[in-house]
């Protein structure tokens, strides 16, 4: 292993009095703009301004900005069924007459309040309550169809898009038939087709993908290698994986000829949140293959591996920098109370195929780091906005916010969940999900997680205050 700290090019950290955040960003995030060649090389200079009571008490938006809710939960949709619960992950595509498809991902187990009851032939395990809702919208942002696409499945909590236009959904669980009402074993990860639904019949189970806790994907397009996080947050940590495909040339249903399985290894780190100092490089990173992809009889994290794997807390979001060819992803936060030897709130991890390396790109910290009810906690789905600087949905206690960082590394507030809060003793609390763009930039879509509400958001995002 070989560790590098030079400094980054752009150190930056939010001013929490101007913004009112007691956050700090540190870091480069030249790479992070740069990653995708549509998005600008910075975010704006400063944001859109202070938030605006909502009158109906549903979403704070700065002065100019309005929303449109397309999806509620418990809400009748036109074929009869009812919406589900728990709205999490969410991809956006486009529509051919200028609107945008949506395949939404419903986090629920078989007691959710509202479990997902699709089409018996599109169910996995009818035991199960997660799957898979798409909504066709238009370009006006009226609300088209809204029906279940994948039904079955458990515990669907975000995914990723394939350079073929689907949908990869993921099981965060690693439950077995048998538990909870199960007839089939969970934790795999599952193709949804948003224009051709009959696709979607007879759900397939990636199984030499893994079965275990998954999070998140992204794909490389060029190699056709997809890169997995892993949600764990309890010991043994949760790994960073790629799974080299068969059919490395991608497609429809390719993902199904199977292929090899490896977690991510770096010498001397059994643990990512020991790093603290952002642009520190860690070298000569290796992949091991892991020996039973299914979890048989232990999860695969914890399996005897050729050499001892390198593991995160809560390894999250994940996303392919077109531009520089590199994979990104989140690990969400690692708090002291769970186990790790640092307190900070979340990490953003670059890792490079062709040099074999990984960064730490950027540290979400807190002002005050033993700060019981922090003003912001625990960023958790990232985007890359149209209109630069990133877009950070919240996950954590008190009031949740979706943020914006500035080319200066200011982190704004551009909107706030009026309908619920998080509290400790209600740990079904509004967190926000699924945050994405419209093909034209025009519209950014997202979750709020319970009640489930997906709104779209329109307005001056060329302005600045």
């Amino acid at each position: 292993m070989t560790i590098e700290s030079p400094l980054s090019r752009r150190q930056f950290v939010a001013r929490a009095a101007a913004a009112g955040v007691a956050v700090g960003v540190v870091g480069s995030v030249d790479a992070l703009y740069t990653s995708e060649p549509a998005l600008g090389t910075s975010g704006p200079k400063v944001g859109y301004g202070p938030l605006v009571e909502d009158p109906a008490g549903m979403l704070d938006l700065p002065k100019g900005f309005s929303y449109k809710i397309l999806s509620r939960e418990g809400a009748t949709r036109p074929d009869g069924g009812l919406v589900p619960s728990r709205f999490d992950g969410m991809g956006a595509f486009p529509d051919r007459h200028g609107g945008s498809r949506l395949v939404r991902n419903h986090e629920c187990y078989p007691d959710a309040p509202i479990p997902v009851k699709g089409p018996a032939e599109r169910t996995y395990d009818p035991g199960a309550g997660g799957g898979n809702s798409t909504l066709i919208v238009d370009r006006h942002n009226h609300l088209e169809k809204e029906y279940i696409a994948l039904g079955g499945t458990a515990i669907n909590c975000s995914g990723g898009k394939t350079p073929w236009r689907t949908w990869l959904t993921c099981e965060e669980t690693e439950d077995k038939a048998g538990v909870k009402g199960y007839t089939k074993d969970h934790g795999f990860i599952f193709e949804v087709d948003p224009y051709d639904d009959r696709r979607n019949r007879n759900p397939v189970p990636l199984k030499a993908m893994g079965r275990f806790q998954h999070e998140a994907v992204a794909i490389d397009p060029a190699t056709g290698i997809v890169y997995e996080t892993e949600d764990a947050f309890v010991a043994p940590l949760g790994g960073f994986y790629r799974f080299l495909p068969n059919r490395p040339r991608g497609g429809w249903g390719s993902l199904r000829a199977g292929g090899e399985l490896q977690a991510m290894r770096v010498a001397g780190v059994p643990d990512l949140s020991v790093i603290q100092e952002a642009g520190t490089v860690l070298r000569g990173v290796e992949w091991v293959k892991v020996p039973d992809p299914l979890a048989t009889s232990e999860s695969v994290r914890a399996q005897d591996f050729a050499k001892p794997i390198t593991g995160g807390y809560k390894l999250e979001g994940a996303w392919w920098g077109v531009l520089d060819r590199c994979v990104y992803f989140v690990s969400s936060f690692a708090l002291t109370s769970l186990g790790p030897k640092m307190e900070h709130n979340g990490q953003v991890w670059k890792y490079d195929p062709r040099r074999k390396t990984l960064r730490l790109e950027l540290i979400f910290k807190r002002a005050v780091p033993t700060d019981p009810n922090p003003e912001f906690d625990s960023p958790d789905n990232i985007t890359m906005s149209p209109y630069g600087g990133l877009m950070m949905c919240e996950d954590g206690l008190g009031d949740q916010h979706l943020l914006g960082t500035t080319e200066d590394g200011q982190v704004f507030k551009f909107a706030r969940n009026r309908v619920n809060n998080g509290t400790p003793e209600a740990p079904e609390y509004g967190e926000l999900s699924g945050v994405g763009f419209s093909a034209d930039g025009r519209t950014m879509f997202f979750n709020i997680y319970t009640p489930g509400i997906t709104y779209a958001i329109t307005g001056p995002w060329r302005r600045r205050r």
